[in-house]
């Protein structure tokens, strides 16, 4: 209901949200489906986006692509690889690196920009996916996977997300 307020709000009928296969960014795309059931809008109006990057399992992808497809909702796949290297070169970070803070973040970092930059160019609002447990726990990139227009999971702690998933489906 209170995705609903929003969108009738600021008069947007689209969200996007980056859809990885796990649980919260499920719960996420469930209840943008059921937001759009009570608003009367066609499930082609929530843009899924899923962005393979250097840690992407071909189980999580395909989980992605098959919950898209099961709800209705437009899939589209940005791999972030091309551009994550590029800003790897950019700053002068080594290749080699795969444990610093760095490139650990810049991955959230670019999943955001291609977010923020598709619900601009699509009038619609990003959907956040972190729940309450990442928030509280500090496990949320700054200036990545915290940011949305609209947050959903905001106020549900990551035990709580399964169940909600599970009755939700």
């Amino acid at each position: 209901a209170g995705l609903a307020r929003r969108l009738e709000h600021v008069g947007v009928k689209r969200v996007v949200l980056g859809l990885s296969g796990g649980l919260d960014s499920t719960l996420a795309l469930l209840v943008c489906v059921r937001t759009f059931e009570l608003l009367g809008l066609p499930r082609a109006g929530i843009l899924a986006v899923t962005m393979p990057g250097f840690g992407t399992t071909a189980r999580t992808l395909q989980s992605a692509r098959t919950l898209a497809a099961a709800v209705g909702a437009e899939l589209r796949e940005i791999d972030i690889r091309p551009a994550c290297e590029q800003h790897i070169r950019d700053i002068g970070l080594s290749p080699e690196d795969r444990e610093s803070h760095t490139y650990q973040n810049l991955q959230a970092r670019e999943r955001t920009q291609v977010l923020m930059d598709l619900a601009n160019k699509e009038n619609g609002l990003v959907v956040g996916t972190g729940d309450l447990s990442e928030l509280a726990l500090g496990f949320a990139t700054f200036g990545g996977d915290h940011l949305s227009m609209y947050n959903v999971n905001g106020s549900v702690p990551k035990t709580l997300v399964r169940f909600l998933v599970r009755a939700a489906a």
